[in-house]
């Protein structure tokens, strides 16, 4: 592609980022934005009324040097000064009062575009949290999404602005002598061109240190956060992941003061020219003042022209550079913002199955995760009829928890094909599956928000019951944890918040049981449910968990055989691939590898 055809496609491309974020703060704050352009159009206007002031109090007071009345004279020279202070009293009231709709654009458009990162955040798809490159992208839209769209409208305000203003007085400065406005542009101009060049080089910086302010981020919240207090303590830690920290720092703020300096030193020159420049023209419009041939008021009203033309010459240029820089750092919340799902919703969804009539058929299912290397598993192929209850047995790794994602359609398979009752799931819109799951996994999340809330947060489509909230608690066990708690199930857990109860791990994972028994789902399915639990708590919800998976389709995922010999079939996984399947006396009876693995943990309890 020709050179040129390239650089029409980057103006367009940059003229369209630069419409994107204008819409952004647009659709935000319609009422601040219609309000800040009203007032932008106000304040490019009202310099002109000081500076013709100022002309007419000039040779007022020349015309009254001359006078007979000298009072008559005076009193035309106050009326003027008078009228002068009204202009700069006007002209500060308008800035006080842009000052203040610019301060609530900017907390509603900072509020929107933190929302728009966060309903990204939760849309795209669960394998972009196995990508380095996918938390790069995040930190970089994170950095410029509350600042960068505003900074833009904003520019583009003073652009607008700066150029009423400079429109009004041109005309008095071609008229003087058209080689002055060329000069002044041209000092303006150059200073201009060398902050868009360390612009552009401070963006290509920040782009190639994305992973090692991430890193430094890392490092910050593992000092600060509670979840690596014990360790770092105990291993003693701190030195050495401060040590770590204090270099990652030093690399960047040496990086960032490198082109910073080149940038200072940049403007300086710049500021040499515009110096030059502007104090050359104030000699050329003394010199004609000294010639007779403009009136003192004239040469006053045009030093004062140099200077709003030289400010708004300067304004509309700064913006622009400001604009471009502020263009090129877009361009990362916008690589974040144009992440496409490969989960694809149907266009035309089909009903998931109510209720579930033939079953669940995972037919030659392989996975692989798009930044592996390896495939999770290969040529699965199971049946579980409505109501059955199946247990996935197998060493960590070998594709247990994986195939239940599957189920839930958080990743499509590589190969083959899982369908409900013969519909392929790719044929069911997600959330419509998902809310016939009810589901934990073993990293399970703890929740800074009240117990009732915790096991709610289950099934949110349903109003807070506290009546179905408890029972939901009873099933789990954590009925008699959160009664001992302060303030029963308006307690707080966890340490993050005042007044807060940290529960012990396997009092946790009762809640977040609870949880999943919230939903009144078809399909149950449970991950290492009784992990955490010690023996005794481990008896009384193993008591209960065939009362409580009668009539659902359930899975079980469990390195403990006291809960995975109430299934009905036990499948074993090794390697990706199902070695075994049956139920627990067959299995045992075959004397395979789920029999040696029975016998092994049975026998530690001998």
């Amino acid at each position: 592609m020709p050179e040129q055809d390239k650089s029409i496609k980057r103006k367009i491309k940059s003229a369209l980022q630069i419409g994107r974020a204008v819409r952004f703060v647009w659709q935000s704050a319609k009422g601040p934005t219609i309000a800040n352009g009203a007032l932008i159009a106000l304040q490019g206007l009202l310099p002109l009324l000081p500076l013709y002031l100022m002309k007419l109090m000039v040779d007022a007071v020349t015309a009254g040097l001359a006078a007979p009345d000298k009072g008559a004279a005076f009193r035309r020279v106050a009326w003027l000064v008078a009228l002068m202070a009204a202009a700069t009293l006007l002209t500060y009231v308008m800035r006080l009062i842009a000052g203040l709709v610019s301060e609530w654009q900017a907390f509603i458009v900072a509020d929107h575009m933190n929302e728009v990162l966060l309903a990204k955040s939760i849309d795209i798809d669960l394998e972009y949290y196995e990508s380095a490159r996918y938390f790069d992208t995040l930190h970089r839209a994170q950095r410029e999404a509350s600042s960068r769209p505003l900074s833009i409208v904003n520019g583009l305000a003073q652009i607008g602005q700066n150029g009423i203003s400079l429109l009004a007085i041109a005309g008095l400065l071609v008229s003087l002598h058209w080689v002055i406005a060329i000069i002044l542009f041209t000092a303006v101009i150059s200073g201009t061109a060398l902050r868009l060049s360390a612009s552009g080089k401070m963006f290509r910086w920040q782009r190639r240190q994305t992973a090692t302010e991430r890193q430094a981020g890392y490092l910050n919240w593992m000092l600060t956060d509670s979840s690596h207090a014990k360790e770092i303590r105990l291993f003693d830690l701190g030195p050495l992941f401060m040590d770590r920290f204090r270099g990652l720092r030093r690399e960047l703020r040496k990086g960032r003061l490198a082109i910073t300096r080149k940038r200072y030193l940049a403007d300086f020159a710049a500021q040499i020219l515009a110096t030059a420049a502007i104090y050359g023209s104030y000699a050329y419009v003394a010199w004609q003042a000294v010639g007779g041939k403009i009136t003192y008021g004239d040469l006053v009203m045009y030093f004062q022209a140099f200077q709003q033309v030289q400010g708004s010459l300067q304004g509309i240029l700064s913006s622009l550079a400001v604009l471009i820089e502020d263009n090129l750092f877009l361009s990362n919340l916008y690589e974040f913002l144009d992440l496409k799902r490969t989960v694809v919703e149907p266009v035309h969804a089909s009903p998931v199955p109510q209720p579930i009539r033939r079953g669940i058929v995972f037919d030659h299912v392989s996975f692989q995760y798009p930044a592996g290397a390896r495939k999770v598993f290969e040529d699965i192929s199971l049946t579980i009829r409505p109501g059955e209850v199946v247990a996935l047995v197998g060493e960590n790794g070998s594709g247990k928890t994986t195939l239940m994602k599957l189920l839930c359609r958080l990743y499509d398979p590589s190969g083959g094909s899982i369908s409900i009752d013969g519909i392929d799931l790719r044929q069911l819109e997600s959330k419509a599956l998902r809310r016939e799951i009810a589901i934990i996994f073993q990293d399970y999340a703890h929740y800074q928000m009240t117990a009732q809330e915790n096991i709610w947060l289950g099934n949110t489509a349903l109003p807070l019951d506290p009546e179905r909230v408890t029972a939901a608690a009873r099933r789990s066990g954590a009925a008699n944890v959160i009664d001992t708690l302060p303030h029963g199930y308006q307690t707080i857990l966890g340490k993050w918040f005042e007044d807060g109860e940290e529960l012990s791990i396997g009092e946790w994972q009762k809640v977040a049981l609870a949880r999943a028994f919230m939903r009144e789902a078809q399909i149950i399915v449970l991950d290492e449910p009784t992990s955490s639990m010690d023996a005794k708590a481990e008896y009384e919800v193993f008591q209960t968990f065939r009362r409580l998976l009668s009539g659902h389709t359930a899975f079980l995922i469990s390195h403990r055989f006291s809960t995975v010999r109430m299934a009905d079939r036990i499948y074993v996984l090794e390697h990706g691939r199902i070695i075994e399947g049956g139920s627990h006396e067959e299995l045992i009876s075959r004397r395979g590898v789920y029999a040696d693995l029975f016998e092994r943990q049975a026998g530690s309890y001998r």
